[in-house]
């Protein structure tokens, strides 16, 4: 070493010529011993700046001559202030803030925080003149001239321990079991959808233990479908029976805008059997929109992770709807138009965003069969947000309010849902005997009218005789109770239920 510094010293380099005498260099201690520190070693104190070493090390020999440009580039550094560029709160609105100075510094969906604490918040518009701050919280806390500071790009870090507990939009625990075991590979919250040509296919089929399902809405595992219903006619319900579907490995479900009640209802009912592998992400409709916002994104990043180390995972949404209302708030608080039923047109790319991150991984991964719940406005399966998401799943499930008022749970209706890969979960036998079985419905539901006011003669009408006969059967046969057992053998069942008594 001592050759290297005498080659050095014959150069024409400023910085060594002007090295210091070795007792113009501080003598730093480590945080463990009151001895000087090695000389050649950097470390960093806890303020992140890097220590000054010392000029001999511990045996009393004198330092290098590159060991001490080392130092002198330490102390240097050391002197610099620490800057933290931020923006100050301008103005405050119900719902949002103004933050100039920080146009420069941020991005759409950056994560900023308040120097008055509390809860974050996003930026969800930007121009010259300032930024648009939403925060997470109900309340802002901030007051004019507050400092804010950018936090970067939301994302999470899940880990295996994570099974089993109940979390918020955040990832904070919400059950009393204590801090969560952060992962070592941060997944981003609003990451892209995996590439379409880089997918693998979707083919293998899923039974879910649901007749009404495994017959006429049959699925497969990486299958996106989504459950329409109003109010109260048993989206829940439904969707507590599929969480005990065999065949994933893990489950991750977002409970978005739920009653309070119903979230530990939910966890102690469908949920019980299979909860030390689900992953629970809990925003209440007391919640602010963003939190709301937040929680499904949130749950398809878990669900991603999980993929990604090639597990199969169920990802349950109940709601979209509740998804899309928040995003609605947000949009509007950014300045964008109401243009369809106050709906933002952000609103409808934000929801293909979502859907489309669930579904098959990159070969060789694992996949996301996503069933999401879709509450429609005053029963009306055509409204903008239902329109959209329809178009953008593999399926639909139609739950109606007259067949839940018949006592017939679930409540499904199987002439209007659809699968969009059933053909991969049928024989030939089977395609050709519920198509037989689905006109029989049709017939029956078409008279119905007919046959109250009296005009149905039996003989007159050999397919509307047999129709009247068996549909009444198969209506019996999809009654499926929340606590039933799970069915076997779905079409075996209906086979037993249309045999003659």
């Amino acid at each position: 070493m001592n050759s290297i510094a005498e080659a050095l010293a014959g150069q024409n380099v400023p910085s060594l010529l002007a090295l210091p005498p070795a007792s113009a260099v501080a003598e730093e201690s480590t945080p463990d011993s009151a001895g000087p520190v090695a000389a050649g070693v950097l470390a960093e104190n806890h303020a992140g700046t890097v220590t000054v070493l010392a000029d001999r090390d511990r045996d009393g020999r004198r330092r290098t001559a590159l060991a001490r440009v080392a130092s002198v580039i330490s102390v240097e550094a050391a002197q610099l202030p620490l800057v933290r560029k931020g923006g100050s709160v301008q103005e405050i609105t119900a719902g949002y803030c103004r933050v100039v100075g920080l146009s420069r510094e941020v991005r759409l969906g950056d994560r900023v925080v308040f120097e008055d604490g509390g809860l974050p918040g996003e930026v969800v518009r930007i121009d010259q003149a300032g930024a648009t701050i939403k925060p997470f919280g109900n309340q802002i806390e901030a007051s004019i001239g507050s400092g804010v500071f950018r936090q970067g790009a939301m994302g999470v870090s899940p880990d295996h321990s994570w099974k089993g507990r109940v979390v918020d939009a955040f990832c904070h625990p919400l059950d009393a079991h204590g801090p969560l075991r952060q992962g070592l590979r941060e997944m981003p919250v609003d990451a892209p959808p995996p590439p379409a040509l880089t997918r693998a296919r979707v083919d293998t089929p899923l039974k879910t233990g649901v007749r009404m399902l495994d017959l006429f809405t049959p699925l497969c595992f990486g299958q996106r479908i989504g459950i329409f219903a109003g109010s109260g006619v048993g989206k829940s319900t439904l969707l507590g029976m599929l969480a005990r579907a065999r065949g994933f490995d893990t489950i991750v479900v977002a409970l978005v805008g739920e009653r309070g009640r119903e979230v530990r209802e939910f966890l102690e009912g469908p949920l019980a059997d299979n909860r030390s592998r689900a992953v629970v992400v809990v925003s209440t409709g007391d919640e602010s929109p963003m939190m709301r916002r937040m929680a499904p994104r949130t749950a398809t990043a878990i669900a991603e992770y999980f993929r990604d180390c090639g597990e199969s995972v169920l990802l349950i949404i109940d709601s979209v709807t509740r998804y899309a209302h928040a995003a609605r708030d947000v949009a509007l608080a950014a300045g964008e138009p109401a243009v369809a039923r106050g709906y933002a047109p952000s609103v409808f790319s934000d929801l293909p965003r979502l859907l489309e991150r669930s579904g098959p991984g990159a070969e060789g991964s694992g996949t996301i069969t996503g069933i999401f719940s879709v509450l429609v406005d005053g029963d009306d399966h055509n409204d903008p947000v239902a329109d959209n998401i329809r178009g953008t799943l593999d399926g639909h499930i139609v739950l109606e309010r007259s067949i839940a008022d018949q006592g017939r749970y679930p409540a499904g209706n199987v002439l209007s849902s659809i699968s969009r890969l059933a053909q991969l979960s049928w024989t030939p036998e089977q395609r050709n005997l519920l198509r037989r079985i689905r006109a029989m419905i049709a017939r029956y539901e078409d008279t119905r009218d007919l046959r109250l006011v009296g005009g149905y003669q039996p003989g007159l009408d050999a397919e509307l005789d047999q129709a009247v006969t068996l549909v009444p059967r198969i209506y019996d046969a999809l009654r499926q109770d929340m606590d039933a057992p799970m069915s076997e053998d779905a079409f075996q069942e209906l086979a037993n239920a249309l045999r003659p008594a």
